[in-house]
């Protein structure tokens, strides 16, 4: 490792961050040095690595601190039984990296997890050790994430967020079961009870801000996770159930997915081949319905098949509308807001649209044309001053007249 140049360790170890999605930079507190003081922005634009709501590109700088690692699960590529390339990066070393990619315009922030190595206590001192050097010696304004370590104590973990934006600590696998045969090194209930304390201060801390003007701040994006999909034998009503319970229990920011991908010399134990990428999709689509749409956890079960996975030729929310069409057509002019979010097609923006217009008219199809994408999608589940679905909504082949053509793509198009 010692012959190792830094560029080729940045290769080493921003390679192996590529396996954690959790990496997203919305909800931080605004702070910036336009008034002279302090380095970085939380506000700018770069290159492309994670969006905000808004639409705004996050540049992370995204790396392990070291691939190194003691534990010796069996989906991580740098499990310590793995025959991976190792190389390890010194907190100084990554404060200077991110600075100086940070004024060559190249990032916004900082992304930073790590293997295990030594013990937790020791990877996670520095970790937070990186951050304080960002923080505290060269006032870094910019964006942290840091991934915090369940094992580690506590007091470990509470300075951590004191110096990022957001912490996440990944709960891995959907199910105890897979956690227990897959990652025999970590436990459910040091990962849970991380998450409780986490929340606990970040509750806290809003708490205290809003008696006390200085109070420090403490993860003002929040906390998040990740989930791995298809490296066991979980269903999406299993993961979605995992999921709401995250969300209910801990108050995440956010739940990512991540579809499990085959790694060299991987163990018996492992499936031979990834699941499909649409079905990560379907999860995410699953999540905003929870999040967004007013969907119970239950009801997007109901949207599974008998497997317990959602269709892949078909969105969650188009699913579990074919399964109850006794809620269907809709009036456009008469219908609750939270029923229309039901209505395949229509999404929270053309809702609140269509809520706003019919205050001041009676909505026609051609109105409401002009206020979704998809009329054909739309149609058989709306009825409007004009228009009724008759026999439509009840067709047996419905389903197929819904679902997304599948195209022949050609190798060799303009």
């Amino acid at each position: 490792m010692a012959s190792q140049t830094i560029l080729e360790r940045l290769e080493i170890l921003a390679d192996a961050a590529k396996y954690d999605a959790s990496c997203a930079s919305s909800g931080t507190a605004k702070r910036n040095s336009l008034g002279g003081k302090g380095i970085g922005s939380t506000e700018g634009m770069g290159i492309c690595h994670a969006y905000a709501p808004d639409g705004r590109c996050i540049s992370l700088l995204k790396i392990l601190l070291t691939n190194y690692c003691v534990f010796d699960c069996h989906y991580c590529i740098n499990r310590k039984s793995s025959n991976v390339r190792r190389a390890r990066f010194t907190p100084q070393e990554v404060a200077d990296l991110t600075l100086n990619f940070y004024r060559r315009n190249y990032i916004e922030g900082l992304f930073l997890s790590s293997g295990i190595v030594k013990s937790s206590n020791h990877t996670m001192e520095l970790l937070v050790e990186t951050a304080r050097i960002l923080r505290e010696e060269h006032d870094f304004r910019g964006y942290i994430h840091l991934k915090t370590i369940p094992e580690a104590d506590a007091e470990l973990v509470h300075q951590a967020g004191l110096y990022a934006d957001r912490v996440s600590i990944n709960v891995e696998l959907p199910t105890d079961s897979g956690l227990a045969r897959l990652a025999p090194d970590k436990s459910v209930s040091q990962i849970e009870g991380a998450m409780g304390r986490t929340n606990s201060d970040i509750i806290e801390a809003k708490d205290a801000k809003k008696r006390f003007r200085h109070a420090p701040r403490f993860a003002p994006a929040g906390q998040s996770t990740q989930m791995i999909v298809g490296a066991d034998a979980a269903t999406d009503a299993d993961i979605v159930g995992k999921a709401s319970r995250l969300y209910t229990g801990f108050k995440l920011r956010r739940v990512y997915y991540s579809a499990f991908s085959p790694i060299p010399d991987a163990s018996a134990v492992l499936p031979l081949k990834r699941p499909p990428l649409i079905r990560e999709h379907r999860l995410y689509q699953s999540d905003w319905l929870m999040r967004f749409y007013g969907y119970a956890p239950s009801e997007v079960k109901e949207a599974t098949g008998p497997d317990g996975n959602l269709p892949l030729d078909i969105d969650p929310k188009l699913a579990w509308a074919l399964k109850f069409r006794d809620r269907f057509p809709l009036d456009v002019n008469r219908a609750a807001r939270e029923d229309l979010l039901r209505v395949p097609g229509l999404g929270v923006t053309a809702v609140n649209r269509i809520v706003a217009a019919r205050r001041h008219r009676t909505l026609r199809l051609d109105d409401v044309a002009r206020l979704t994408l998809s009329i054909a999608k739309v149609r058989p589940f709306l009825c409007t001053a004009d228009w009724r679905p008759t026999m439509l909504t009840d067709r047996a082949d419905l389903r197929a007249l819904l679902a997304p053509r599948q195209e022949q793509l050609e190798l060799f198009a303009a």
